[in-house]
């Protein structure tokens, strides 16, 4: 048989089509919190750039079996008071990949691919043959749009089905639902209850209802009305880059001239750096930087990439990066249980790799895990305010706080190890360029700056904790210490009463008086109890 040779090409849809695992869908598990993850993140990041408190609504239900071996039929339910989305554009958001106003610009914001939420409406068309089923109201219309989406996945392209105006009680919202098939894992590490309660901790202002398969609906109150103000884009920096990431920027552009792409496209390059450039002697010319970019040649980028490598450029500006807040976060903590101490350090943004970053960490110790003295510490991971739960013992964040000597604060750990304990370690890490290791975005890459940035935040919460470990500690070894006076101490008195043959006043003077040097004086605390009960009620008496 002849073998047909013919070169053809594919469509982006079509590549994560087969290579859906890049972006968090290489199990039935995975599946399903990817699913969720995406349709959070966009309903958040909606929410914010509009300046609206974010209200979801979370349900995932078990519909029977799936199609697939060991699988269920899951249907994941989202839905937020957003601004919504026009029904024209309803397509290209579910149904197109590289679809969206965030690709390509340097926000701090949780979606910036466009690649997501299509790969769930992807795997859902591929399971059960059904794509995403969407409500749409922006505050401009009067009816609801309901629709199908579906993936063109040969042409990249998204399609509306089933479109049809309904009546709905939002004022302004977006409902998607997904039904596939996956495994729904709830408790654990990487359950669905984690990551929703590590997104409430990272997004203060965020309030939410869940109904997750068998159990009870739940809620989440948000702890802060203060919106996240999202700061504005910046460029990449031109170190930052290699020769073809440099050439591939420039693809975004269109027809204008070399030098106005230059301090348009990058971060710190103005009118005084092209003029170094030109007095380097590294073959850059007026010539050059006037000549229309996309006339530009191999030759032409790699004189001006190799330039711009070899100058002293200006670190970017660290204003574009976004804060939680010491204070949000600290209220933010007691979402995760009874803790009984915390930690909280928001450190001053500052440039790693060339790229603004900012770290934020918490460590909290929660009261029903006091027990577990030998467990390893729990450490919940964030990357512009989205949990990671996979991929753990490869990320920057993990590293750092193995890298950290805990000993030194007070906590048990073994070598190279995390620490042992009750204890919660939350790090945030924001910024418009997050490098990750795989395009699913579950573990961030592990650069020296940025793990010795993490370190100094970790060590930071370490020495509140160990303020904290060693008043408590003295606090135990003081009433241990009082515990034994007050033991002996009586035994003590009943001797030398009988050496000095005292009488039983002076024995009762000396008992006392040693049980109020103890602090134990019960009869004068009952006393004051008493006074102040009574003062209450006299001051109860007067206001009525």
């Amino acid at each position: 048989m002849a073998r047909d040779n013919k070169i053809t090409t594919s469509s982006t849809a079509e590549y994560f089509s087969k290579n859906l695992q890049q972006v968090g869908f290489s199990s039935l598990t995975k599946a399903v919190l990817t699913t969720l993850k995406e349709a959070v993140d966009n309903a958040l990041d909606a929410c914010e750039e509009h300046g609206i408190l974010p209200d979801l609504k979370i349900i995932i239900e078990r519909l029977g079996a799936g199609t697939m071996k060991n699988s269920e039929r899951i249907r994941v339910r989202v839905e937020d008071n957003g601004p919504g989305i026009e029904a024209d554009d309803l397509p290209k958001v579910f149904g197109e990949y590289l679809a969206s106003s965030k690709f390509g610009r340097g926000r701090c914001t949780r979606g910036q691919q466009g690649i997501g939420i299509s790969a769930a409406t992807t795997w859902a068309q591929l399971t059960c043959a059904m794509g995403a089923r969407v409500i749409s109201k922006t505050k401009a219309q009067r009816k609801a749009v309901s629709a199908i989406i579906e993936v063109d996945i040969k042409n990249n392209r998204g399609n509306m089905k089933q479109r049809e105006t309904i009546d709905w009680d939002r004022v302004h919202g977006t409902l998607v639902e997904f039904t596939f098939d996956g495994r729904v894992q709830v408790n654990g590490e990487a359950g669905i209850l984690n990551y929703l309660l590590g997104t409430s901790l990272v997004n203060p202002h965020l309030s939410m209802e869940y109904k997750l398969v068998d159990q009870e609906p739940q809620s989440i109150e948000r702890v802060s009305s203060v919106i996240p103000a999202i700061p504005e884009a910046i460029e990449p920096h031109p170190h930052t880059m290699k020769l073809g990431e440099f050439m591939a920027h420039s693809h975004l552009y269109g027809k204008i001239k070399v030098d106005a792409w230059l301090k348009k496209a990058f971060s710190r390059v103005g009118d005084s750096v092209l003029e170094e450039m030109i007095k380097s002697g590294q073959g850059v010319n007026r010539t050059l930087l006037s000549k229309s970019l996309d006339q530009a040649n191999e030759k032409d980028f790699l004189t001006l990439f190799t330039t711009l490598q070899n100058m002293v450029l200006k670190a970017p500006p660290t204003s574009s990066v976004l804060s939680i807040g010491e204070d949000s976060l600290s209220k933010s903590i007691k979402r995760l249980g009874k803790v009984d101490f915390f930690s909280v350090v928001s450190r001053s943004p500052t440039i790693c790799d060339f790229k603004p970053v900012q770290i934020e960490v918490a460590i909290a110790r929660l009261e029903e895990r006091v027990t577990e003295v030998d467990a390893p510490a729990q450490v919940l991971r964030f990357a512009n305010r989205v949990p990671l739960q996979f991929d753990k013992s490869a990320c920057a964040i993990v590293q750092a706080i193995t890298s950290v000597n805990w000993r030194s604060y007070g906590l048990a750990q073994p070598k190279e190890s995390l620490p042992l304990g009750p204890y919660i370690m939350a790090v945030s890490v924001v910024s418009p360029f997050i490098k990750f290791k795989n395009a699913s975005k579950e573990t961030i890459d592990a650069s020296d700056e940025l793990v010795e940035e993490i370190r100094r935040a970790l060590m930071q919460a370490g020495q509140k904790l160990s303020r904290y470990i060693k008043a408590e500690s003295k606090a135990a070894e003081l009433e241990e210490k009082t515990r034994y006076i007050e033991q002996f101490g009586p035994i003590l008195v009943e001797g030398l009463v009988r050496i000095t043959k005292a009488k039983d006043d002076q024995k009762k003077r000396a008992t006392d008086g040693l049980m109020k040097i103890l602090g134990r004086d019960a009869t004068e605390t009952k006393n004051e109890v008493a006074v102040a009960a009574k003062r209450l009620e006299e001051v109860s008496g007067e206001e009525r």
